[in-house]
């Protein structure tokens, strides 16, 4: 059974974590504050996901989900993502992270930042356009009419491809992107950022997309 190590336990990982055991996955939820205050949490989930520390998740992980503020990824434990699949579901809100230079200026993007610090890992951005319940609430069956797609961005092909398997199996379709610099599509302001897409709307509105500096 594939397990998931997840480095931030709030409102994403959380209902992450809600969706990947209800599907089968095993969990290890972590955050800064130490394991003992996720009890509550790992009793809702049941006995597929237990609590531990950052650097526990990261080294008991087949697949890591980077969920904590942007300001906060230089606490991601390094050497135990080495050689693993690392998703990134960060935004960039310059009024919880602070300004940083880097992205106002638009030289890199969130996840590159990630990639730069997990340089031997594979970085996919993946579950930063849609509301966090909504990763529960508007997951439907493969071949469900409408279904909801979510955007992929990474460097790695084969990395994507695993993670689309996983979005797919908790109830999403996916559009793969390549390279994870191009997870800017999916930022805040543009039009993919929100609203419930199919893959066939998600690919226009990913097109569509115009870089700040543009706008």
């Amino acid at each position: 059974m594939t397990t998931i190590g997840l480095i931030g336990a709030g409102n994403i990982g959380s209902n992450l974590a809600k969706a990947l055991v209800a599907h089968g996955y095993n969990v290890v939820l972590s955050n800064s504050r130490g394991p003992e205050t996720l009890a509550d949490l790992v009793a809702t989930l049941g006995p597929n996901a237990r609590a531990a520390t950052p650097t526990e998740a990261a080294e008991a992980a087949d697949i890591a989900v980077v969920t904590i503020p942007l300001k906060a990824i230089d606490t991601v434990p390094v050497e135990p993502l080495a050689g693993k699949i690392v998703i990134d579901t960060n935004n960039y809100y310059p009024q919880r992270d602070g300004n940083i230079a880097v992205l106002d200026e638009e030289s890199t993007t969130v996840s590159e930042l990630l990639q730069a610090h997990l340089p031997a890992s594979k970085v996919v951005k993946a579950f930063n356009h849609l509301g966090a319940a909504q990763i529960v609430d508007t997951a439907t069956a493969s071949g469900t009419p409408g279904r909801r797609a979510l955007a992929l961005f990474s460097d790695d092909a084969d990395a994507a491809n695993t993670v689309a398997e996983l979005v797919d199996a908790i109830g999403f379709d996916t559009v793969v992107v390549t390279p994870l610099s191009e997870g800017w599509r999916t930022q805040r302001d543009t039009a993919a950022y929100g609203p419930k897409l199919t893959a066939d709307e998600l690919r226009s509105a990913l097109a569509s997309a115009k870089r700040y500096r543009d706008m």
